[in-house]
């Protein structure tokens, strides 16, 4: 995010949007350093109508920033995906019928996160990989060796709150992802069912198939999410930025449409399985599973 480098260091309100907090910008960038907002007699607290022309400029800026990404989402589920409008739902990664989950472009993939929105493009959660050692990430630098490595990643709320933890054990020839808990209790497991072909996954519970993901094509880009009874009840569709950022950077951008009220245990491997489907369940050479 573009900051004005000539704001004044002080302590401002959080460009975050937490209420009632001030955060100090050292002159160059935002620190972690910040303090409680107790109205006009808190120590440092520069008040509203004293706050510098640059730093209102860069509140415009970044307000503006956040209209142009609601845009860009709503562009993705519309246009790119095909999805037209959808009754809103509870605002929570849990309870709306469509997810938007974008990764951050890298052009070296060495740690895995992903932004997840609603269809408005409101920010609802996050999906960040977890414990990786120095040495991990330096292997990942030098060679393709993500299949086989062990993988963590949490699901984040807007408040950075875990719902979910997944782990993706190594793998040689078929995958899977264990669903859990913050408190360790396991939901299910995602176990890929075939190697060959159109690949497919299982939604395993107390060792009985609940669901399944089936890929719709031989490079595993769309996929359907069907029940127990094969009836699809959602649907994971890529939306591709242009063939050129598609080549160069492993950015993978999805977009999750459920087609009717789901409820757990489902509901959480629906909402995990396309959290995760380029990281967990499509790693290694980008589009075989």
């Amino acid at each position: 995010m573009s900051t004005p480098t000539n704001t004044p260091a002080g302590w401002y309100p959080d460009p975050h949007g937490t209420p009632n907090l001030l955060r100090w910008w050292d002159g160059q960038q935002w620190t972690e350093n910040t303090h409680p907002g107790q109205g006009q007699g808190a120590p440092g607290q520069i008040p509203q109508q004293q706050q510098s022309q640059e730093y209102q400029q860069y509140q415009y800026a970044q307000q503006q920033q956040r209209v142009q990404e609601q845009a860009k989402v709503q562009r993705q589920v519309q246009q790119q995906a095909g999805v037209g409008p959808a009754q809103h739902g509870g605002g929570t990664l849990f309870s709306e019928p469509v997810l938007v989950v974008n990764q951050k472009a890298k052009l070296i993939e060495m740690t895995n996160e992903y932004s997840v929105f609603d269809q408005a493009g409101n920010t609802i959660g996050s999906v960040v990989q977890v414990g990786q050692s120095t040495l991990k990430k330096a292997v990942r630098f030098m060679a393709s060796v993500d299949q086989f490595m062990t993988h963590k990643l949490e699901v984040r709320d807007a408040h950075g709150q875990v719902h979910l933890t997944l782990t993706r054990p190594a793998k040689f020839i078929k995958s899977k992802v264990i669903v859990q808990r913050p408190d360790g209790q396991t939901v299910g497991e995602i176990v890929q069912q075939n190697a060959i072909g159109k690949i497919n996954f299982g939604f395993m519970v107390n060792g009985q198939q609940i669901g399944a993901i089936k890929a719709e094509n031989w490079r595993a880009w769309n996929f359907a999410i069907v029940d127990h009874t094969d009836t699809e009840v959602a649907r994971i569709t890529k939306t591709w930025e242009g063939l050129a950022k598609t080549m160069f950077t492993t950015a993978d951008n999805y977009v999750l449409q459920i087609h009717r009220q789901l409820t757990d245990p489902l509901l959480s491997l629906v909402v995990a399985a396309a959290l995760t489907v380029d990281t967990a369940l499509k790693q290694d050479s980008r589009g075989f599973g």
